[in-house]
């Protein structure tokens, strides 16, 4: 969590929080990808990207 809070300081700090909703659908994404690793879905996601 240490680094989440940083990460969030840094983005206030700077005036970058347009990149808030740019590194949230990355993480989604990632998730998305981990999870479905092993699932019968798996292969379409992959043809999605």
């Amino acid at each position: 969590m240490e680094f989440i809070r940083e990460l969030w300081a840094f983005l206030r700090v700077r005036k970058k929080l347009w990149l808030a909703p740019i590194i949230i659908v990355m993480l989604l994404l990632g998730g998305l990808l981990i999870l479905a690793q092993g699932s019968v879905v798996a292969p379409f996601i992959y043809t999605i990207f």
